[in-house]
């Protein structure tokens, strides 16, 4: 027993003296090893990291056998493999980088904003009336839409893909441009405040393998835009004629016109009014007079 309590003193003796920076720093890396996990449980990444450890299992083996021609192989070709894994993984790498730069205490550092909103927020009620009605008209006869509404960032480099617009958001507008066998409804419109900029823009598709596999290519474009940018995008099927709003990579399916609105209203930015102040008039009494 005294040994023992020899051995827990001399090493608690030879422990160096941990400072509190030392524990913001170890809490620190344990944040940001969780959300690389995270992150990579959540991507491709995954499956190739699988492949990552059976490989390093390989090699500690052949380092233990002391296999000369093998470890000068993995040697050499160390610099080439971390190369191709930056290659394979750049959508990831980008999504990931684009996630980072959406974060609040970024946003709040640099302004990112690419107009100020108004005292109707982003878009007036007038817009999320407008865009619902049409919606809800195209659902009953089963016309299919993509209306990708813009939030912070910008959705120039989709806009140059289609044919400007810039017209005044009216459900008559929408539902002409996503009638059938016309030249613009093949594509996505694009929304900007109040107005229409931009029509038969082509998205990006998601490769989101958790999506059903009845949804069409109108959906995974949907879905693609809202995983590449802020937008939120309305989209309404061709084959059931039911409403979904993809938004932060997420599909919200079968909605109603004011399930809808409530989705358009979270984004709209729309600042809170302020409690009007009652005057009360003060006259003089009966008595004074």
């Amino acid at each position: 027993m005294s040994q023992l309590n020899d051995f827990i003193a001399t090493y608690i003796a030879r422990m160096p003296s941990i400072r509190w920076v030392d524990i913001v720093e170890i809490l620190l890396i344990a944040f940001l090893m969780y959300h690389i996990l995270v992150w990579v449980k959540n991507t491709r990444a995954w499956s190739l990291l699988k492949g990552i450890i059976v490989i390093a299992v390989f090699i500690l083996i052949a380092a233990y056998f002391q296999m000369n021609t093998i470890l000068w192989i993995v040697q050499n070709a160390f610099g080439v493999a971390v190369t191709a894994v930056v290659v394979i993984l750049q959508p990831e790498l980008r999504k990931a980088l684009e996630e980072l730069g959406q974060k609040n205490i970024i946003s709040s550092i640099i302004p990112f904003e690419t107009y100020r909103t108004s005292e109707e927020g982003r878009f007036s009620d007038k817009t999320i009336n407008e865009i619902t009605k049409a919606c809800v008209e195209m659902g009953k006869v089963k016309t299919g839409a993509l209306i990708v509404i813009e939030q912070n960032q910008s959705l120039s480099e989709y806009e140059r893909t289609g044919i400007d617009v810039d017209g005044i958001v009216t459900s008559q507008l929408l539902i002409n441009i996503f009638e059938k066998n016309t030249p613009l409804h093949d594509g996505a419109v694009i929304v900007r405040g109040n107005r229409v900029t931009s029509a038969t823009c082509y998205l990006p598709l998601s490769d989101n393998m958790a999506l059903s596999k009845d949804l069409g290519t109108r959906h995974r474009a949907g879905v693609g835009i809202s995983e590449a940018t802020d937008s939120m995008t309305v989209i309404v099927s061709e084959e059931t004629g039911k409403i979904s709003v993809a938004y932060k990579g997420e599909l919200e399916r079968s909605l109603d016109g004011d399930r809808l609105k409530e989705r358009l209203k979270s984004i709209q930015n729309k600042p809170e009014e302020e409690p009007k102040k009652r005057i009360l008039w003060k006259g003089r009494s009966k008595s004074e007079k």
